[in-house]
């Protein structure tokens, strides 16, 4: 039963890697007609949202793993804190794409590192 249900996700992750091949996110840009800063952000956010979809999530891996118990809580736990902390950019990554410099950068850095700048 393990093995079909094994089967059956690896089955559904194919088909999702295949459907993402076909409507990638310079496709579905020139769809909606975007350019410029519509289209950067777009393309950022797409690229990003395509990514998180083709990384298995912690119940796949765990399963794969085998893991049962304490050992699939703590593995489950550290995987779920790894994806948050890598789905949200550092501060570095978010003043470059504000393309801050000098004391505006300074500034932005300091907020955020503090924990006070938003998204």
């Amino acid at each position: 039963m393990k093995k079909l249900f094994s089967v059956a996700i690896m089955a559904l992750f194919a088909a999702n890697m295949a459907f993402a091949a076909d409507t990638s996110c310079e496709a579905k840009a020139a769809e909606k007609k975007l350019a410029g800063a519509a289209k950067t952000n777009f393309m950022t956010k797409c690229e990003k949202d395509a990514a998180a979809a083709g990384t298995p999530s912690c119940a796949v891996k765990a399963a794969d793993k085998k893991l049962a118990g304490a050992a699939k809580n703590a593995f489950m736990t550290k995987c779920e804190k790894d994806a948050a902390a890598a789905a949200t950019p550092s501060c570095e990554t978010r003043a470059a794409e504000k393309k801050l410099a000098g004391a505006a950068k300074n500034s932005f850095m300091k907020k955020c590192t503090e924990g006070g700048a938003s998204k």
